[in-house]
């Protein structure tokens, strides 16, 4: 009993870590919470009661943070055959899934810098900065599949197998 209850505090200190780590780089606190919760469970999977109940959260605070993360597609949410209750849990490959789908939101931020360059013009710092951003969104829209093909293809190479 004396180890269930040392995992369980271990697991309890990761996951407050890596949510304060995700909500420092920019994630909703709540939704950052329930992603280090799925990450740091063995099975990278829990209801929505059982989020609730692990995070001392409102129902209505795990609904609103597997909306945003579902729609960010970091978890997906699926209902075993028979089951009443939602299952929310991780892709395998989650961290390549969430940068594939960013292309979108690089080229509209790219768009964007574009669009602000132009309108302050070349001659400004400030169109020069914008244009600058928009070159460098350009390239990881560019690199970006390169890279994560590179690194699918390393992950199912002859040593993973």
């Amino acid at each position: 009993m004396a180890r269930r209850s040392s995992t369980d505090a271990a697991r309890r200190r990761v996951l407050e870590q890596l949510a304060e780590e995700f909500a420092r780089s920019g994630m909703n606190r709540m939704a950052a919470r329930v992603f280090a919760a799925l990450v740091v469970t063995d099975e990278g999977e829990l209801t929505a009661a059982e989020l609730a109940e692990l995070l001392h959260a409102s129902p209505a605070a795990i609904s609103g943070a597997v909306r945003y993360l579902e729609q960010v597609e970091m978890i997906r949410r699926t209902r075993p055959l028979g089951s009443r209750r939602d299952v929310f849990n991780l892709t395998n490959d989650i961290w390549y899934e969430a940068l594939i789908h960013r292309g979108s939101v690089i080229e509209r931020w790219r768009d964007t810098m574009r669009h602000g360059a132009d309108e302050l013009g070349p001659g400004t710092r400030a169109g020069e900065r914008m244009d600058q951003m928009a070159d460098f969104f350009a390239f990881m829209e560019t690199e970006l599949p390169a890279l994560l093909e590179r690194w699918r293809a390393s992950r199912s190479g002859p040593e993973k197998a």
